[in-house]
């Protein structure tokens, strides 16, 4: 053996004795920070971003770990998007339509007043265009989006007083959220931006007259029923209420093709666990809604029809000047138009014969 030779089998032995071969990597750990718009307090909502992060956890191997933060002890419940796009954080957790001031479009990741129902909605994202056109929206904020969970069907909300018609609504301060407020203003009500903690006192004190905020199962913590009896319902502005999970782009772009397929399976894990949730725990908690002096009652038929009209001419108007809006929108406009056909013909007879059977 020539002293060349040598040295390369003495490099081999020396490498072979270390227990290491040249083309074997250790697995990194990844280590992301995720923000909530949620409080503990709201262990639904909250909660979904904590399945997400076990499920990542568990099938990783424990190599890829997400710490999930409470609104405010990172960022302010309403920066989580501003932070993950800046990569100040990895990843949060949120409802799209907070961020419909920046644009409009903002808010088809969470609904649309009069738009679809749950499972339309999931269905629009996973099988429709839905989750390619919020993608291609998305981008330009350099987020990634995955669906992170939905409330199912919102109420209509808590009022001090009747509401017999659209005349009662002409002067009203209602605790509204912002893109919904756009409608019912031009019906006369003064929407109100209040922070959850703040409204039991606000309806107490009679500086707002009504309040909406998620259903049966979240309104219940906060006793709304004992200011402002009257529990109205549909929400029509919120037919269902998706969250989602949004994820820095270039972080993201980073993962292995395994890790990237963790994250869109947990997060679906995440979906669909908030969606059981809240269909088996809101009849629980309407029944003892009632049982507590909350009074059940249907907006009139008027208020439907006058909002839905509000609701169309919005939507033309943002036809006509955001390409955003217009480019997902007239495609999420077709998809509900089909859903609502099924829906009718076989879905809805259906179901209202069970309910009227087991009423």
């Amino acid at each position: 053996m020539d002293r060349r030779s040598m040295i390369k089998a003495g490099g081999l032995a020396g490498i072979l004795a270390a227990g290491a071969a040249p083309a074997v990597h250790a697995q990194q750990s990844i280590r992301w920070r995720l923000a909530s718009s949620f409080p503990k307090s709201l262990d639904t909502m909250y909660g979904a971003a904590e399945i997400f992060a076990q499920k990542v956890r568990v099938m990783s191997g424990g190599k890829f770990e997400i710490s999930v933060h409470p609104a405010g002890e990172l960022v302010p419940a309403l920066g989580v998007l501003d932070a993950v796009q800046q990569g100040t954080v990895e990843a949060c957790h949120t409802a799209s339509w907070y961020y419909h001031g920046k644009n409009e479009a903002f808010a088809f990741g969470t609904n649309i007043p009069f738009g679809m129902n749950t499972r339309q909605m999931t269905s629009w994202m996973l099988d429709g265009n839905g989750m390619k056109l919020l993608r291609e929206f998305y981008a330009k904020y350099n987020i990634v989006n995955f669906v992170g969970g939905n409330t199912t069907a919102q109420m209509g909300g808590w009022f001090r007083k009747d509401i017999k018609s659209v005349a009662d609504f002409k002067g009203l301060k209602f605790r509204m959220g912002g893109f919904t407020g756009r409608i019912l203003e031009k019906m006369g009500v003064i929407a109100q931006n209040i922070p959850g903690g703040e409204v039991y006192s606000a309806l107490e004190k009679g500086t707002i007259d009504a309040a909406e905020w998620i259903g049966p199962y979240d309104d219940q913590k906060l006793g709304f029923y004992k200011v402002a009896p009257n529990y109205y319902y549909p929400g029509f502005w919120e037919g269902t209420a998706q969250v989602e999970f949004f994820i820095n782009k270039k972080t993201f772009d980073t993962l292995s093709p395994e890790n990237k397929s963790i994250v869109e399976n947990a997060a679906l894990a995440a979906h669909q666990n908030m969606i059981a949730s809240y269909d088996a725990r809101n009849p629980v908690a309407l029944r003892q809604l009632v049982a507590a002096g909350a009074k059940l009652k249907q907006f009139p038929q008027d208020i439907l029809v006058t909002a839905h009209k509000n609701a169309m001419a919005l939507y033309q108007e943002l036809n006509d000047k955001n390409e955003d809006w217009k480019k997902i929108y007239v495609d999420y406009a077709q998809f509900a138009k089909n859903g609502h056909l099924w829906f009718r013909f076989n879905e809805t007879p259906f179901d209202r014969f069970m309910q009227a059977v087991d009423s």
